[in-house]
């Protein structure tokens, strides 16, 4: 038999290397990310836990590179999940950027390892509870569908959207928009994939304690006030879900988005009211 891989792209810390440490403990481990230097210090932890793992630096927002890291993934063994975490958050680029990375390379690994992947397999994609907080009257819904045509006119699309809004708000929104694309893309990406008997699901966090959540600190912390359960979460509850989510136990679990946030979308909050 071959040796079951798991890929998880933005594995050189918070979730994604969390949720590594679960998975390593029966399948072997590629750890994907941007900054070669933080997965060499997150494959040394693995690998201080016995975990059997690789590093392999790709930008997900290239083609190119996730099209290489699917067929190194696919040398390694038969490809039984794929966490991918690997995104930006509205603090860490400007609008474009931000859908680039979260939008278009979900679209990037998604394609690239429907390829590559077999028979009870499944990619899970991490979005936002952002996604669920974007007013409707905000989401170009109606240009999601460019994503499968005509990627360059479905970008162009996204921002136009981002763009009517004021500038101090774009980073925040595009953000939001690109998450409630991932939510609408791994949903309607379900069928496709469950013809080869691969699963697609998308997960929603929402504020972890994580270098990511770090960074938002600010902005997330306001957001406890108004969930059921007033902290943010801890890394290993996350973690545990993506784990779950990807491994054989949740076999009929496909097409869907589990919102993970304490409860702060159920609340009603309206981040753009504030209220």
């Amino acid at each position: 038999m071959e040796r079951q891989v798991c890929v998880i792209t933005g594995g050189g810390s918070g979730m994604g290397l969390e949720t590594a440490r679960i998975l390593g403990k029966k399948r072997y481990v590629i750890l994907a990310g941007r900054n070669a230097k933080k997965l060499d210090l997150a494959l040394a932890e693995l690998r201080d836990d016995e975990i059997e793992a690789e590093a392999f630096a790709c930008d997900i927002a290239d083609r190119r590179a996730v099209d290489r890291l699917a067929s190194r993934a696919r040398e390694a063994g038969e490809v039984a999940a794929v966490v991918n975490s690997a995104g930006m958050s509205p603090n860490m680029g400007d609008p474009r950027t931000i859908m680039e990375a979260n939008a278009l390379g979900t679209i990037n690994v998604n394609e690239a390892f429907y390829e590559v992947m077999e028979t009870g397999s499944c990619v899970v994609d991490v979005a936002s509870m952002a996604g669920h907080l974007v007013p409707r009257i905000v989401l170009p819904e109606k240009s999601y569908r460019y994503s499968r045509t005509d990627k360059d006119r479905f970008l162009e699309r996204m921002m136009a959207r981002v763009n009517l809004l004021p500038k101090r708000l774009r980073s925040e929104v595009s953000y939001g928009i690109s998450k409630n694309f991932v939510i609408w893309y791994a949903r309607t990406d379900a069928a496709k994939f469950g013809e080869k008997g691969i699963r697609v699901i998308s997960v929603s966090p929402g504020s972890f304690e994580t270098p990511m959540g770090e960074i938002e600190k600010d902005t997330a912390g306001a957001y406890t006030k108004y969930c059921a359960i007033k902290r943010f979460g801890r890394v290993d509850e996350i973690a545990s879900l993506l784990a779950f989510c990807a491994g054989g136990e949740a076999g009929y679990l496909t097409g869907t988005d589990i919102l993970c946030d304490g409860g702060c979308v159920a609340s009603g909050f309206n981040p753009l009211s504030g209220k």
